[in-house]
């Protein structure tokens, strides 16, 4: 806040001058003097202050009562610039706008009574307690930033919390040594670890040990504010300590990986390294309440499990009915150079008050090691705190010094409380150090000598609360050597036991695998970890009965009396509800309504979110439709039948990495539910790679984290340049392997239809990324029958049936439109059906491409091509795609994309369809590319037209 020019410049003799000059004619002096002595006149009820001397006199003391109104005012906004923060230096000097001078206020008025306005609940004070309370509150271990909230009501509450306690701890002696025993569990954990294991990455936590105090602090706080579960995410660094010294995971297990000759019983996969992994315990607090902590498994990626914690709380939340989201609680710990420098944690806080994505607020803490690797903080970030980016959403902020536990852990219950209380995120930054490098053989001395040299001199947390506590008389110096003795011999114990079972017998190894067994569910972030069958082909019933889809296309064209939606969407909903009376023409967006209504009504329920997608990027979902008077919604889906499930459709924030984490994370945890995200467009996936990579594609082999969360990415060559053809298909074969997800390309609504129920019904749980089309959304040889929906299944490869009556024991088809196959019969010759022996050139394709070499078919009259169309690319359905194959022995095979020769799926098809079938295909595409497609609606017509003719010839 800026001071006014008039305080700052006020002296007795000029104040007198002015005032009298304003009494004789108020124009006489400049507008800010002007106002100013109309304000003091109000003070005084209008009445003029009679003499010279009294009004000069008067109005000074005026003058100063206000300044110290402004000087609390700045104490609450600015203190922290003067709290001792960093255990690594001294206090900071003293700060000219929090000095007496500033405010025209010496020594000789300390003793001075001034009233204090709200301060302490109003009244009066003497200066020199009105200072010495607000350095207390404000300038001690912890420093407060909360003047940047524009709520009033949160900004009072917080005041009257700090200021009647002027934040100083007020534990009982139990307390007390409950903190220093927690503190003394995490350093010996460490030390043990370093001694032990020397050389061994562990990324300790040494120097920041008194974090495990305060999650143990606010974990005891929980059951009084209602709080029963915490879903929590964190980096790797200190994540060792926070299993064994909070989650209380087994000593003896966590030592026995550190073996060389450990190899882990996983459910699957090829599992991960210990300071990664999850872990779910239930923990009983001193009152006898239990409090669920469930830690999720994050990559090397730092921040990006962020998101995904956001969206398992929320599953969370729906699973155990917590409307008012206050019993399941997340809980995200940050190092201070990602805090500030990756984006992924200003998109995960900007969930905060979204309804499609709020968690009822985050506990965030910041571990700030005062480095990032080897860099500087003035390297790092461009603000003062690395803090900074939390006030875009008015999180409040605690500074606190991380060699006071006793500060800390205060801290932490207040953060809590005022989590429940307002819903709202909170931070708490403990300043602290690190003790060893990056990890424990990095020499950080190389880049920090000065830096590394006052931390190899500094004592430990725990011999700063130790003497401090014998000091106040809280423990003896006997009582504090026995706590650290009582660690060390339990730790010695456990290693004694690690080591009797990887030297023992078979049957002592056997016995610790049957150990690990049991505590795999935990190990691994129960329940999402488990036990599944192997993928298959099966054939599941996926159709939907002729009633349920008469009542979804009744509420799909229904709308509430006195509600009036777009003209145009008016017309579309007409068009739909033909369609299903005539029984075709049922188009994508429709085929996807049909799909979810159906799931609705099986119990199923549906989560949809992305950008802009309940209306659709291309305008054919009209999920929520809009009164065009009243601005009112109304959401179809949900008034389909009574007791059928939750339909939710989010339109999200502008972000991909941060939402498809949130929905990754929901959908690991609601086995119940079909969770969908949309890229506005297939290649804006590009922006959520970390999500893919690390948690979509690896998440079952390192961590046992079954998901089946769905992926559609807008897909397809239209002439629309290089961003937004192509999803990037290619990406996603790299990354299969182990059966870990799915691929599919689909090409008419009913494949989709039956796609998606798919996902609902089978056994096992794989994630499912689908090349959903642009141009196809309205195309109307991309249409389906009825029957299609009502019959069938979905079909991972689908033959070109027209060349010839189906074998029985084949499945039926669900191919092009039936106007299609009369154009294209009639231009092979009098209507008549060819034979398959007659095919020379099989063409097999994926996706929108298949419409285009139909095309070019029934235009040319071609008669001996057969187009079979690949609908799943992974896993492949081989032994489909051999029998699809010997239909047509003496046929040439051709692969033809649309996607450049380096993109799209021919390097991962080729290899595979020359393996199952003995034949080499032959490829007709576009040429390599540096960039997806071009940027001439003509050079892509001209390419079009090129490969399309080679698909034919080559």
């Amino acid at each position: 806040m800026n001071s006014l020019p008039l305080p700052t410049q006020a002296n007795a003799a000029l104040i007198e001058q002015a005032y009298q000059s304003w009494l004789e004619n108020p124009d006489s002096v400049d507008p800010t003097w002007r106002a100013f002595f109309q304000g003091f006149q109000l003070g005084y009820a209008g009445e003029p202050i009679s003499g010279p001397a009294a009004q000069s006199v008067s109005i000074i003391d005026g003058l100063r009562q206000s300044h110290v109104h402004y000087l609390i005012s700045n104490y609450r906004a600015i203190g922290h610039l003067e709290a001792h923060l960093d255990p690594l230096s001294e206090p900071p000097p003293a700060h000219p706008k929090l000095g007496l001078p500033y405010y025209k206020l010496s020594e000789a008025d300390l003793d001075t009574v001034f009233d204090v306005g709200t301060y302490l609940g109003g009244g009066q004070m003497k200066l020199r307690d009105v200072v010495g309370s607000l350095r207390q509150t404000y300038c001690g271990k912890v420093g407060v930033e909360y003047t940047h909230i524009q709520d009033l009501d949160v900004r009072f509450w917080l005041q009257e919390k700090m200021e009647t306690t002027r934040n100083q701890p007020a534990f009982t002696r139990g307390q007390k040594i409950r903190i220093l025993r927690r503190v003394h569990k995490a350093e010996l954990f460490e030390k043990f670890l370093h001694t032990k294991y020397v050389g061994q990455k562990r990324f300790s936590l040494e120097g920041g040990e008194t974090i495990i105090a305060a999650l143990d602090s606010l974990i005891e706080h929980c059951p009084d504010v209602g709080v029963e579960e915490i879903v929590m995410g964190m980096a790797h660094r200190g994540r060792l300590n926070v299993l064994t010294s909070v989650m209380r995971k087994s000593f003896d297990e966590l030592f026995a990986q550190f073996s060389e000759n450990y190899i882990p019983d996983t459910v699957g996969g090829d599992g991960d390294v210990k300071y990664h992994l999850g872990y779910t315990a239930t923990l009983k607090t001193t009152t006898g309440s239990k409090v669920d902590v469930r830690l999720v498994a994050n990559p090397s990626h730092l921040e990006i499990v962020d998101a995904v914690v956001e969206g398992k709380a929320r599953a969370r939340q729906r699973i155990r009915g917590d409307i008012d989201r206050t019993c399941v609680m997340p809980v995200l710990i940050h190092g201070d150079a990602a805090f500030a420098g990756q984006g992924i944690v200003a998109e995960t806080m900007n969930f905060s008050q979204l309804a499609g994505y709020r968690t009822g607020g985050t506990v965030h803490f910041i571990i700030n090691n005062q480095i990032g690797f080897t860099t500087d903080p003035s390297d790092a970030r461009s603000s003062r705190y690395c803090t900074d980016v939390a006030k875009m959403i008015e999180a409040p902020v605690f500074h606190v010094n991380g060699d006071d536990p006793e500060a800390v852990c205060m801290v932490a219950q207040l953060a809590l409380e005022f989590r429940v209380q307002f819903h709202r995120d909170v931070v708490i930054d403990m300043y602290c150090y690190r003790k060893h490098g990056h990890n424990e053989s990095d020499e950080p001395a190389f880049t920090q000598p000065l830096l590394y040299r006052k931390i190899s001199k500094h004592p430990q947390v725990s011999a700063i609360l130790t003497r401090k506590l014998i000091e106040e008389g809280t423990i003896t110096p006997e009582e504090g050597e026995a706590i650290k003795a009582e660690y060390t011999q339990a730790l010695e114990a456990h290693l004694e036991k690690a080591k009797a079972g990887e030297g023992g017998r078979s049957e002592k190894r056997k016995a610790r695998r049957d150990t690990i067994a049991q505590q795999m569910t935990r190990e691994l972030s129960a329940p999402a970890a488990r036990f599944q069958p192997s993928f298959d082909f099966e054939p599941v019933a996926t159709h939907a009965t002729a009633a349920d889809i008469a009542d979804i296309t009744r509420a799909l064209s229904t709308v509430p009396e006195g509600f009036s939606p777009n003209t145009k969407i008016r017309r579309l909903l007409d068009q739909r509800a033909a369609a299903i009376a005539k029984g075709e023409g049922i188009d994508w967006g429709l085929g996807e309504a049909l799909a979810i209504g159906s799931l609705l009504l099986d119990g199923v329920h549906v989560r949809l979110s992305g950008q802009d997608c309940q209306r659709g990027t291309f305008s054919h979902r009209h999920a929520v439709l809009h009164d065009m008077e009243t601005h009112e919604t109304h959401i179809s889906l949900r008034h389909i039948r009574e007791g059928q499930a939750m339909f939710c459709v989010y339109n999200s924030l502008l972000s991909e990495a941060a939402v498809l984490g949130f929905d990754y994370g929901y959908a690991t945890y609601h086995e119940k539910m079909l969770c969908i995200w949309e890229a506005q467009f297939g290649d804006f996936a590009n922006g959520a790679q970390v999500i893919i990579d690390q948690f979509i594609a690896s998440g079952e082999s390192k961590w046992q984290q079954t998901c089946d969360l769905v992926l559609l990415l807008p897909h397809g060559y239209e002439g629309q340049g290089p961003e937004h053809s192509s999803a990037r298909l290619e990406r996603f074969l790299s990354l299969c392997a182990e059966d870990n997800i799915q691929v599919a390309n689909p090409t008419t609504p009913a494949q989709y239809f039956h796609l998606l129920r798919r996902q609902m019904k089978r056994k096992f749980r794989k994630p499912l990324v689908i090349m959903s089309p642009k141009s196809l959304l309205r195309n109307p040889a991309a249409t389906s029958r009825l029957d299609e929906f009502t019959s069938g299944h979905f079909q991972e490869i689908l033959d070109d049936e027209i060349w010839g009556e189906p074998r029985s024991d084949a499945p039926p088809a669900l191919d092009a439109s039936s106007a299609t196959q009369a154009a294209l019969r009639t231009a092979s010759g009098a209507g008549q059906q060819m034979k398959a022996d007659t095919v020379r050139r099989l063409i097999f394709c994926s996706g929108k491409v298949y419409y285009d070499l139909c095309d070019y078919r029934a235009k040319n009259a071609i008669t001996d091509v057969a187009i079979a169309r690949i609908e799943q690319l992974y896993p492949l359905n081989a032994e489909r795609l051999a029998e699809v194959a010997a239909r047509y022995p003496e046929a040439r095979l051709i692969w033809c994309q649309e996607e450049p020769h380096n993109m799209g799926s021919w390097n991962y098809i080729s290899p595979l369809i020359e393996a199952i079938t003995g034949r080499r295909p032959h490829y007709a595409g576009r040429a390599p590319g540096a960039s997806p497609a071009v940027g001439s609606l003509a050079l892509h017509h001209i390419e079009l037209e090129a490969f399309l003719d080679a698909a034919f010839t080559v």
